[in-house]
């Protein structure tokens, strides 16, 4: 798939998402450009080393970056590894293996990760949607719940399941906890269900498709670091890492 959408002079931006202590927190924000060199394989590929205020930028060997190719079809984005370091034509050279798919990016569509998660939640109350339709978060506390079970997540919704139906169009109060870095954050989120329909071979088990309504920027972030971090996991895995 490398092949078919990146040819060598694509435009490329670079951010580390490598936890090593020798990169600062500076380092991990910081997005770099360059350009593609030479396409090496679907895994493998030559990228130019990037240069800033003319000087050579020396990104650390076994490091990871987030990846995003400027193509005359679109935008993609990937994860890789730099395996290597050298010269060659004069030019200075990395050598980035692939860590995860290479997908089309679109900044209003976001990728969707399965997986099973508990989750919680209740409709809103009369006085909480009011407050959504003002641009607030005002959530009443200590509502019982109704248990289900996330089975695929995105930075724009959620898809879920429960042995319950929740009305189209109507406003839930959703709360799950998700991993990232090592650390479990709770996330209590107002969604949107967009579709409902019972399950053909589960009946009495309903399937929700919501989207998330007034999210915080900062936690739409987290959930699509959480999505990317368990996508290279699964990698690793299907490569026996």
């Amino acid at each position: 798939m490398l092949s078919k959408y990146v040819v060598p002079g694509n435009k490329i931006e670079i951010q580390s998402v490598e936890r090593a202590k020798y990169i600062d927190d500076t380092e991990k924000k910081k997005v770099y450009q360059t350009q593609v060199y030479d396409i090496l394989s679907e895994d493998r590929l030559e990228i130019y080393m990037p240069i800033e205020k003319s000087k050579l930028i020396l990104l650390p060997v076994n490091a990871e970056y987030d990846l995003y190719f400027y193509t005359p079809s679109g935008l993609y984005q990937c994860f890789a590894n730099v395996i290597d370091r050298y010269k060659t034509d004069n030019q200075f050279i990395l050598l980035m293996e692939l860590t995860s798919n290479l997908r089309k990016f679109q900044r209003r569509e976001y990728y969707r990760l399965s997986c099973a998660l508990e989750m919680n939640s209740r409709p809103l109350e009369k006085e909480e949607i009011e407050a959504v339709e003002k641009k607030g978060n005002y959530l009443v506390p200590g509502l019982p719940l109704k248990r289900s079970v996330i089975v695929d997540i995105s930075g724009g919704g959620i898809r879920f399941v429960g042995n319950y139906a929740y009305e189209p169009d109507s406003l839930v109060y959703c709360k799950y906890n998700l991993v990232i870095d090592g650390n479990s954050k709770e996330y209590t989120l107002v969604s949107k269900v967009l579709t409902v329909r019972e399950l053909e071979d589960r009946r009495g088990i309903y399937e929700h498709r919501a989207q998330y309504i007034n999210i915080d920027t900062a936690e739409r972030e987290e959930i699509i670091r959480f999505i990317f971090e368990e996508e290279r996991k699964n990698r690793k895995r299907e490569k026996g890492l």
